[in-house]
């Protein structure tokens, strides 16, 4: 539950459902942009639990507190940035579902929501629920792009979002180092 709350708090302002958003708009078939960017995701995110359960096993637990506290500042401190614009992929004439798996990919490949996902993967005794969390986290957040589309995405207030999972991501990591260090 925790990697699903944390992946749908980091994706609400990052590139990944932007792109989902314009593919959303360029192809017709919505139900396959969205199939495709699940299972992007999933990839993503199952390999992100595969490392947090490798990565797991030579951690001691406030190891791996920490390293969930880490994670957790790194999406805060990543959410105060700049946002690019994603590539549209407009060359891209592979069809609906091989140009949104492989852009959702790529785009999301080591992103701070992969890193948060092995984070709470190496802390759970359940790797694999912790990438399920994730995926079906960050999907919805993709999804509703999707549905939506860039112009509905545009009339969000992108930068206030931005900056409050920002604060609420840094002050969860933070609290959490502090615990993880036995500071507090």
């Amino acid at each position: 539950m925790a990697a699903f709350v944390a992946a749908m708090v980091i994706e609400m302002g990052d590139r990944t459902p932007w792109l989902a958003a314009m593919l959303g708009d360029r192809f017709e078939k919505r139900g396959v942009v969205i199939v495709a960017t699940l299972l992007a995701l999933a990839l993503g995110n199952g390999i992100a639990g595969v490392g947090g359960g490798i990565v797991a096993a030579h951690l001691t637990p406030n190891a791996r507190a920490l390293l969930l506290s880490l994670a957790l500042l790194s999406a805060g401190l990543g959410a105060f940035g700049r946002l690019k614009a994603p590539e549209r992929l407009a060359k891209w004439r592979i069809g609906a579902f091989a140009t949104s798996f492989l852009g959702i990919a790529i785009l999301a490949f080591g992103d701070r929501t992969q890193f948060a996902t092995m984070a709470f993967a190496a802390r759970s005794d359940a790797p694999v629920l912790a990438a399920i969390g994730a995926t079906l986290g960050a999907g919805i957040v993709n999804a509703a792009g999707v549905l939506a589309g860039e112009q509905m995405r545009r009339q969000l207030p992108i930068r206030a979002i931005r900056i409050g999972t920002g604060v609420l991501l840094c002050a969860i990591g933070a609290i959490s180092g502090l615990s993880a260090l036995r500071l507090i």
